[in-house]
């Protein structure tokens, strides 16, 4: 049995200003705050002597690879994105960056923006572009019957509003 396993695949390279914004903080942060802090903290750790039983320098080593394996990530990433910030020529139809409105067959509403898969949050219904619910609302327009398969079995929803900030 092997350890090996296939990697991901890449998200959709696409990306909203505010996104890149966000991911360019967060570099800024790790690379000019959080790594000088920690690189800091392991010399001072270093300098107690024995380093094979200082629990605060591996601590700090350790912490050092997340870090930069991080920092690596990002940049390579923020390299391939795709900023798309301006409106598509027709506004009545969903694509990348869109609020959109729907409401199920119970009544109940809910409103989500298709972002990227780097900015994807739930709490603030934020979804990717690579979510089985986006792709079937992409081209679509106003009050369009939309399916979907879910694990508790295909639900449907009603596109309501389209709203591009």
């Amino acid at each position: 049995m092997s350890r090996y396993r296939p990697p991901r695949p890449a998200g959709t390279p696409l990306i909203t200003p505010q996104g890149e914004a966000r991911l360019r903080a967060e570099l800024h942060e790790l690379w000019h705050v959080r790594r000088p802090q920690v690189t800091q903290a392991v010399s001072e750790a270093a300098a107690q002597g024995d380093r094979s039983e200082n629990a605060e320098y591996t601590y700090g080593k350790k912490m050092l690879r997340e870090i930069d394996s991080r920092v690596r990530f990002l940049t390579k990433r923020l390299e391939k994105l795709k900023v798309v910030g301006e409106r598509p020529a027709d506004p009545g139809r969903v694509y990348f960056g869109a609020w959109v409105t729907l409401e199920d067959e119970d009544g109940e509403q809910a409103r989500y923006r298709i972002v990227g898969p780097d900015e994807l949050d739930l709490k603030q219904n934020l979804i990717s572009i690579d979510a089985p619910l986006a792709r079937a609302l992409v081209g679509k327009e106003l009050d369009a019957e939309v399916r979907v398969p879910t694990p508790t079995g295909e639900k449907t929803w009603y596109l309501i509003a389209i709203d591009y900030p």
